[in-house]
């Protein structure tokens, strides 16, 4: 994503958790002509994921798109195994934090009249999957909290998408090639026309949910969730 709005003339903000991570990709960005910058937080701490996007706007000026896509991290649990613990981390990471980030960079749009946020899932916030109950379950919050965004902003001039991704990331894999998939985004940002982009084969993953209740064994959730 990156990569494809830096080449459209977007400079752009770079938040994760680890410094020398940030300041590789910061590198490859720059070394490809894009404006980049880093700005190193831990989204499940509001406060510092407020502070890393104010910082980010200091820096680079007003945002015009957040885009918000946390990797998985943390246990990963069965229905009949999900805890309050076990819920309320995947709450933290993909609600919470989508909730804190748009919090931070919602005014300064709405007082614009301009602007986009762009919210990414996985394929359990579509398809229950009994191995990814606890994050489809806040997957499914995040994506129904998008729908609403998008129908709310939309009269102000605030574009909102939500992308469904139902596939592992694989370099040269067609549509799930990482930079089509940036390009996909882009497009979304350009478009302004959907609520949800879905990249991957849903009927597929439904199959694989199949498998699993059917009494096979329980499949990889590596490139999914």
């Amino acid at each position: 994503m990156a990569r494809a709005f830096g080449r459209h003339g977007f400079q752009v903000g770079l938040i994760a958790r680890t410094r020398e991570k940030l300041d590789t990709l910061v590198g490859e960005l720059t070394g490809l002509g894009v404006t980049a910058a880093a700005f190193p937080a831990d989204i499940r701490d509001r406060d510092a994921l407020t502070t890393a996007l104010t910082a980010a706007r200091d820096t680079l000026g007003p945002i015009d798109v957040l885009e918000y896509s946390p990797s998985p991290t943390g246990p990963i649990t069965n229905a009949v195994q999900t805890t309050v613990e076990s819920a309320t981390a995947q709450f933290e990471l993909n609600v919470l934090g989508a909730v804190s980030a748009v919090s931070a960079v919602l005014p300064d749009m709405r007082a614009r009249g301009d602007g986009t946020l762009l919210l990414t899932t996985g394929v359990s916030s579509t398809i229950p999957a009994p191995f990814l109950a606890n994050v489809g379950l806040a997957m499914a919050g995040l994506r129904n909290w998008a729908h609403t965004l998008h129908a709310e902003l939309k009269a102000e001039g605030i574009y909102v998408g939500t992308v469904t991704i139902a596939s592992g990331v694989i370099p040269g894999g067609g549509e799930a090639d990482p930079d089509a998939i940036g390009d996909r985004y882009y497009r979304m940002y350009q478009q302004r026309d959907r609520a949800e982009q879905v990249i991957g084969d849903l009927d597929a993953f439904r199959a694989l949910v199949a498998q699993y209740v059917g009494g096979h064994a329980e499949p990889a959730t590596s490139t999914v969730r």
